[in-house]
């Protein structure tokens, strides 16, 4: 997947789950089930049991063309296992030589920013899009604001805390599109899948929705 293509599909898509577990079986199982109910980018966080199990088996059983990637990138390894196991694009927390790996292996990155200095290395790291985070703990949409003013072009997709009125918020202020983990996939990655597509069907009208 390309730099261009990844910003197409957040702008089209405005939602990126996040899935993260200590159960790989549920894991792969919520993954399946998030992209066969609508919601075609995910996330597998590496700091989940076996998660590369989970995105190579997700691959295998996807196929090809599903847009899965790998979150908490931290390191040059963490990238190059992610490519490995057939992760499409790679989530970073922060700054770190996961970005400029995972971008010299082809993959488009979203990487983690806070501040304009983060948004700043991001950018000079060749990110593809800035991973607004953890925004529900640190100003909210009223932070993006604030950042959109001396950044317009850098596009921004808050995660972190972001539940249904916080994702409405933020793609109102200007977000590309928003990251949504335990208020999207509830404990479904630990084997509890109570309310999943429920919350599946209603992230997906919010984010239909939401201002183009």
């Amino acid at each position: 997947m390309t730099p261009d293509a990844f910003l197409d599909i957040l702008r089209e898509q405005r939602l990126l789950a996040i899935v993260r577990g200590d159960n790989p079986r549920a894991a792969l199982d919520t993954v399946l089930t998030l992209v066969r109910s609508g919601i075609p980018l995910v996330e597998v966080s590496l700091s989940g049991s076996d998660a590369l199990g989970v995105i190579e088996r997700a691959r295998t059983a996807l196929g090809p063309d599903a847009m899965l990637g790998a979150g908490t990138v931290l390191t040059a390894r963490d990238a190059r296992n992610a490519a490995a196991a057939g992760a499409t694009f790679a989530v970073t927390p922060g700054g770190s030589e996961g970005v400029r790996e995972a971008r010299s292996l082809g993959l488009p990155v979203l990487a983690g920013a806070l501040t304009p200095t983060d948004v700043v290395a991001a950018t000079t790291a060749d990110a593809t899009a800035v991973k607004l985070f953890p925004a529900g703990t640190f100003g909210g949409p009223d932070l993006l604001r604030a950042l959109r003013g001396p950044f317009p072009q850098v596009p921004f997709v808050p995660v972190g805390g972001v539940d249904a009125d916080a994702a409405r918020a933020y793609l109102a202020a200007g977000a590309l599109a928003v990251g949504v983990g335990g208020p999207l996939v509830g404990r479904a990655a630990d084997g509890d899948d109570t309310g999943l597509a429920a919350r599946i069907s209603a992230f997906r009208r919010l984010a239909e929705g939401a201002p183009r």
